[in-house]
């Protein structure tokens, strides 16, 4: 198979499981098409050769969010929770918003329409691009400050878990 069909096979297969993320009823089937929708996305890192990113896609993503994901969708009940049938003037709202984004998406990729990877646009592409080592140089050297603020975005996050997590029944610390 030619890297320009394995492409295309890889991004219906990545449209078709997002698509199936929105419009599968069960909460549970939807956190797994979002599962093999980061494999699909995985495999175009792969064919990037960016192997590092498929790695971290695949255990960050697919592995520890979802599992996050699945925990919470378990914890709730969702059939208590269900909510009450929209009214005709909502749907027919939310139709005329979805038509209008679809309008604006198709004129804008009709307008920017990118041409798919080929042996010649792939040229200047060496066999470390997407490795460990250059990343980290680029990480480390370039990107150095957004790296860091990302850390301490993540580290208050943490601080905010815990703090939310260690709050008692009745108690109001905020």
């Amino acid at each position: 198979m030619e890297i320009t069909n394995i492409w295309y096979f890889l991004s219906a297969l990545t449209l078709l499981s997002a698509l199936m993320v929105v419009f599968a009823k069960n909460p549970i089937h939807s956190v797994l098409y979002l599962v093999f929708t980061f494999f699909c996305i995985s495999g175009h890192y792969v064919l990037l050769n960016a192997q590092f990113l498929m790695a971290v896609n695949i255990i960050v993503y697919a592995g520890a969010i979802m599992v996050l994901f699945l925990f919470v969708i378990m914890m709730l009940d969702l059939r208590k929770n269900m909510p009450e049938s929209k009214s005709s003037m909502v749907k027919l709202a939310g139709s005329v918003v979805a038509g209008t984004l679809l309008v604006i998406l198709v004129a804008a990729f009709h307008k920017n329409s990118m041409p798919a990877p080929t042996a010649e646009n792939t040229a200047n592409f060496t066999s470390q691009t997407g490795m460990v080592e250059n990343l980290g140089k680029v990480l480390y050297s370039e990107y150095l400050l957004p790296f860091e603020l990302v850390s301490i975005l993540f580290f208050v996050a943490m601080v905010g878990a815990v703090l939310l997590g260690k709050r008692e029944a009745g108690e109001r610390n905020f």
